[in-house]
């Protein structure tokens, strides 16, 4: 049996020497049926001739300007041919045979359209990786969230999550997702930018009819922050807002009309707690990203008119049926197996 074309395709602005400390892990891949490129969001340093460089069979891919993470891999990957894209942050390192045990587990069904491996921390390993961890899971207030990552709790990998079993949703970090699929249901959302749209894909994947699974029998890992930190304002804004947008897009009408007051209110409160944290600026990036929402709430409700329905919301996978807000900062559950009737998924 021949094996199914793998496109890994790396995402990239500036910051050459992420390619220096990662891209060397990614070329000793050992898949044998496999491309590797660099879509480059027209860095304005010399990352592209440094590849071309030093690394001539990875293809470079070089797009007329910045499109984010969101729009710059629909614009590449409408230049690439394979069975399989592996949506790749240029901040992860790999081990050589990490993409054979993805694509044998997404070759067994049809309906698996999109998988991730288990997300480690690169500076430290032991420690589960805040995106994606080892799998993603919405509740049903919206939240997202992870096995082995509850908001900004990470866990210790001692094993616990070494299976693999359908979930939510599959991390933007390491996104395996088949070509086929993702055209189907046009790509990801650009106004997204960045954050979140891994999420979105993902939902829509699911109400499209297919499946997304994580498999704990490959590991890579992951630096993190090399876009944007996490104390960046600018990441607040761009996660309140997007969730938002994907609640309103792809969210069953009859549930939208208490949801979106009750985490409005939620993420009012979350911007009292930055104030009183001494973080007046990430409080400001909710109102404004309340004001986006809200001012273009128009807008966002006319993409739902676009979006493949062919399963109903209660056949979705990875929905916890608790707050895990609730759960998380007022009762105090920081690992997923601590969560309330966990296995109250569907």
């Amino acid at each position: 049996m021949s094996n199914p074309s793998v496109a890994v395709v790396i995402i990239h602005w500036n910051k050459r020497e992420l390619l220096e400390q990662f891209l060397p892990s990614v070329s000793a891949s050992t898949y044998p049926n496999l491309q590797i490129i660099l879509a480059d969001n027209h860095s304005d340093d010399d990352s592209v001739a440094w590849v071309n460089k030093n690394f001539p069979k990875v293809q470079t891919l070089v797009l007329d300007q910045n499109y984010g993470y969101a729009g710059g891999y629909n614009h590449a990957l409408k230049e690439i041919k394979a069975d399989y894209y592996v949506l790749l942050n240029n901040d992860v390192m790999v081990n050589p045979s990490w993409i054979e045990p993805m694509i044998a587990l997404m070759e067994k069904d049809e309906k698996i359209a999109a998988a991730q491996p288990k997300i480690l921390q690169y500076n430290n390993p032991e420690y589960f990786e805040y995106a994606g961890a080892a799998g993603g899971f919405l509740d049903h207030l919206g939240y997202v969230f992870c096995r082995g990552r509850i908001f900004e709790h990470l866990e210790k990998d001692n094993g616990q999550y070494n299976d693999s079993l359908p979930v939510f949703w599959a991390s933007g970090a390491c996104l395996f997702v088949k070509s086929k699929a993702f055209h189907q249901v046009n790509g990801f959302d650009e106004h997204f930018f960045a954050h979140m749209e891994e999420v979105d894909l993902c939902w829509r994947l699911q109400l499209a009819g297919y499946q997304i699974w994580y498999c704990g029998e490959s590991a890579v890992y992951h630096l993190g922050g090399s876009t944007l930190q996490k104390g960046n304002p600018k990441k607040t804004y761009l996660n309140f807002r997007n969730s938002l947008q994907m609640m309103l897009k792809n969210e069953d009408t009859h549930r939208l009309w208490w949801l979106i007051p009750v985490r409005s209110t939620l993420d009012l409160i979350g911007s009292v707690f930055f104030l009183l944290n001494g973080k007046p600026q990430h409080s400001a990036s909710v109102h404004k990203a309340h004001s986006d929402f809200f001012f273009k709430f128009k807008k966002w409700w006319h993409k739902r008119y676009y979006i493949e329905r062919n399963v109903h919301s209660n056949e979705l996978r990875g929905i916890y049926k608790n707050a895990v807000f609730f759960e998380h900062f007022v009762l105090r559950k920081q690992k997923f197996s601590d969560l309330k009737n966990i296995k109250n998924l569907r």
